[in-house]
């Protein structure tokens, strides 16, 4: 679930650049679950959340299906509102400090915060008849700690209309978050991997039922 409001104003009123700020906050509905362990959650709704909070310029030509947006100076604040899951310093938020007794004496933190520059934009492009492509991307790099990182969050998606009332979409989804870490594994090869971020990479087929009033 993504929400964002923005602000915007053009000096010329012939151009397609604006000063802009906007205000985003991410996050998901339900429980994650590293399966196919299904009892305990690996996160859930506002664990993580992502606040973005940026001012730039931002480009939206009249009569097209494009809008870039740039920010040099963005907050980024990442929320996690579950303690367990704060207390093991999960999406980069500073973890429980416990005594020798294993109890915890400083409870994990349930935020973190970042400054840094943001490139997002949508582009949305008709293929052929019935068949229309979309791309919503949104990169962040922080200033202040390990700067060339970026944060990367690329969704494509492909609809398709085969009838009136009937339409697939195919899609991907890349998502990388140098705080968001995975523990130590074998991979299909047996080769230990280390604990560390790592690319996520989904893909979407779906057909549904479109019917118009």
């Amino acid at each position: 679930m993504t929400l964002t409001s923005s602000f915007g104003y053009r000096g010329k009123s012939k151009s397609y650049w604006y000063f802009s700020s906007q205000l985003q906050l991410t996050t998901q509905l339900t429980n994650g679950y590293s399966y196919p362990n299904r009892e305990v959650p690996i996160s859930k709704f506002l664990a993580p959340g992502y606040i973005y909070l940026g001012s730039g310029a931002e480009y939206a030509p009249k009569g097209k299906k494009f809008n870039l947006f740039l920010s040099p100076l963005t907050l980024k604040t990442t929320l996690v509102l579950d303690q367990t899951l704060a207390d093991k310093g999960a999406f980069g938020v500073d973890k429980a400090v416990y005594d020798a007794s294993g109890k915890i004496i400083k409870p994990g933190k349930n935020s973190n915060s970042e400054l840094g520059f943001m490139l997002k934009g949508s582009w949305e492009k008709r293929i052929a008849q019935n068949i229309n492509m979309n791309n919503v991307f949104n990169f962040y790099g922080d200033y202040l700690e390990k700067f060339g990182n970026i944060d990367i969050d690329w969704e494509m998606n492909i609809h398709l209309k085969v009838n009136n009332y009937v339409q697939a979409r195919l899609g991907t989804h890349i998502r990388y978050d140098d705080d968001v870490k995975f523990k130590s594994y074998k991979d299909a090869q047996g080769k230990s991997q280390s604990y560390g971020a790592r690319t996520q990479f989904k893909q979407i087929l779906g057909v549904g039922i479109l019917y118009t009033f």
